[in-house]
């Protein structure tokens, strides 16, 4: 950890508060830096949008990809003020950065109620004993797009 690592973090945790003070959201910031300059940040902003997908570390990886233009995060680190939550930790995975640096932890997010453990214990249940039921419709039509798409000779791999 080097101090530079010390800044990106305080920038995150001052966007984690300035959303919070703001009522945007929850309390949590992000930033996604590349070569030692933040080229976008985001706090959480739920409730201020209606999005529940509205993550400090989704909005921070989605302002990082249109700046970047590209669907990854190539040699990019994100400091997030706290845990990945197990939607963010998906979109983390799937932009690729080199690094993730995170302050506090799920359990200390779980003392002030955002408590994501039902989410890994829903993720772990068979798909049939989930809490929102799950259920398979129309599997050969859509099976007939995934085999095109196997085919298709012009796509963009990731």
């Amino acid at each position: 950890m080097t101090e530079s690592d010390k800044k990106f973090m305080r920038r995150a945790i001052a966007l984690a508060e300035r959303g919070m003070n703001s009522n945007e959201g929850g309390p949590f910031g992000a930033v996604v830096v590349k070569d030692g300059v933040i080229i976008a940040e985001g706090n959480n902003s739920v409730t201020s949008t209606n999005d529940p997908t509205a993550h400090a570390e989704v909005v921070a990886i989605r302002r990082a990809c249109e700046k970047l233009k590209s669907f990854q995060l190539d040699n990019c680190i994100i400091y997030t003020s706290c845990e990945p939550c197990p939607m963010c930790l998906g979109a983390i995975y799937w932009a690729r950065p080199k690094m993730v640096f995170y302050a506090c932890d799920k359990i200390d997010a779980a003392k002030i109620d955002f408590d994501d453990q039902f989410i890994y214990d829903e993720i772990d249940k068979p798909i049939g004993e989930r809490n929102i039921p799950f259920v398979r419709i129309l599997k050969d039509e859509g099976f007939k797009v995934f085999n095109e798409w196997a085919k298709k000779t012009d796509k963009t791999d990731y």
